[in-house]
């Protein structure tokens, strides 16, 4: 039988806008096809061991949460998270979480806090706050049966650009996305995939969800081909009345 461990990283500080339904979504799917699951808190002071997770989720925080975890995260944790990344660990980081694997956040009084550099983004404190619904779309999910589009619920002041080697998550549809600028939402590099979509994301994407578990798997057990097909009637007609209401 095949079976997952997830890693949550911080989650006495880093859970807001219900990001732990994202934990409960990855579970779910895979207990439902007979995938067992073992969940691993991690927080400060406690080691970061990447070859005992399959996938790693880092969940979202303000700027005072992230000054809480900042010296663990960069000073303690970092050398072994950039090595999960290098290494194709799946993981999912959401809004702060997000930001905090890019090279700094820029303040509004211009001051740079330095952040983990692991991916090629940096985000700019915005005087403005893009809050609300947001759909957006994902070429690398779509399919004969799956339009790739994502639903989600945004709310940030930071303005995050990416760089060289990283790729959107998707582009939005509807909604601010990245920066509210460049029509980018989240970002993508290997295994590694971040968005600014809260509420919580994979619950209301169970493609998505599905998608993060595949690729686990696959790095987990060579032999592994596809998930088992579930009943997603319900999941389906919700997330495509959603869609429909935010693009109205």
């Amino acid at each position: 039988m095949y079976s997952l461990n997830i890693c949550v990283l911080y989650p006495d500080l880093l859970n807001y806008n219900g990001d732990r339904g994202n934990i409960i979504a990855l579970s779910k799917r895979a207990l439902w096809r007979n995938i067992s699951v073992n969940i691993i808190n991690v927080t400060l002071d406690e080691p970061f061991v990447p070859e005992k997770y399959d996938i790693v989720v880092l969940g979202s925080g303000q700027e005072y949460e992230q000054q809480i975890i900042r010296k663990d995260f960069i000073d303690i944790k970092g050398n072994e998270i950039r090595s999960a990344i290098e290494n194709n660990k799946v993981f999912l980081c959401i809004g702060g979480g997000y930001q905090m694997l890019g090279m700094y956040l820029r303040t509004l009084e211009g001051k740079e806090i330095e952040f983990l550099g692991a991916l090629d983004l940096w985000t700019i404190e915005g005087r403005e706050r893009l809050t609300g619904d947001i759909v957006f779309e994902c070429d690398f999910l779509k399919s004969d049966t799956f339009d790739g589009k994502i639903v989600g619920f945004e709310n940030h002041s930071g303005y995050t650009y990416l760089g060289e080697g990283v790729e959107p998550l998707g582009r939005v549809v509807k909604g601010f996305g990245n920066n509210g600028q460049d029509g980018f939402e989240g970002a993508r590099y290997r295994n590694v995939f971040c968005s600014y979509a809260h509420g919580s994301l994979l619950p209301k994407n169970h493609e998505l969800a599905d998608h993060l578990l595949t690729l686990a798997l696959k790095e987990k057990y060579p032999d592994f081909s596809s998930l088992s097909p579930l009943d997603d009637s319900l999941e389906k007609a919700t997330r495509m009345t959603l869609i429909e209401r935010i693009i109205r």
